[in-house]
């Protein structure tokens, strides 16, 4: 083999392992620090740790410590009739209705983040780092000083 033959076969191996970090290593250090923030905050909250880490039951939990479940029932709902909806091409009445439940999804996701921030005595700026950083502000949440207090109406 030249010269040229193993730069393209080492090019091809740092190609492919930049994509296995890209695709697979950054999502799971992402869900980790997930789990580990949430399970904090569940502890503080008096939930079982261990809720958190099951993909879609913690965010029902993490409803259910902030506002209401059955807030999480409509943001449920909105994302499935949103995956639905968008996955139906060259319909505008299904491109409007896709549209419509992703803002219901967006509007409730944010005001769940506003009173998960409430719930532990923070206010609008926990509130954009929840949003915009979630997983280093559930582990501020979580391995700070802030106690739960309880659902904010």
């Amino acid at each position: 083999m030249d010269y040229a033959g193993s730069a393209n076969v080492l090019g091809a191996l740092i190609t492919l392992g930049a994509l296995a970090v890209i695709f697979f290593l950054l999502p799971l250090i992402y869900y980790l620090l997930y789990v580990i923030g949430t399970w904090k905050i569940f502890t503080k909250a008096g939930v079982a740790g261990w809720k958190s880490i099951i993909p879609l039951y913690n965010v029902y939990n993490v409803y259910k410590i902030c506002w209401k479940t059955s807030f999480f029932w409509i943001w449920f709902i909105a994302f499935i009739v949103f995956l639905v909806a968008s996955s139906i091409t060259g319909s505008n009445a299904a491109s409007g209705i896709s549209y419509i439940a992703l803002i219901v999804v967006m509007i409730l996701r944010l005001i769940q983040k506003y009173k998960l921030a409430k719930a532990f005595g923070y206010g609008i700026g926990m509130t954009l780092g929840l949003l915009f950083l979630p997983e280093i502000f559930l582990l501020i949440l979580g391995f700070g000083s802030a106690t739960y207090q309880k659902p904010q109406e």
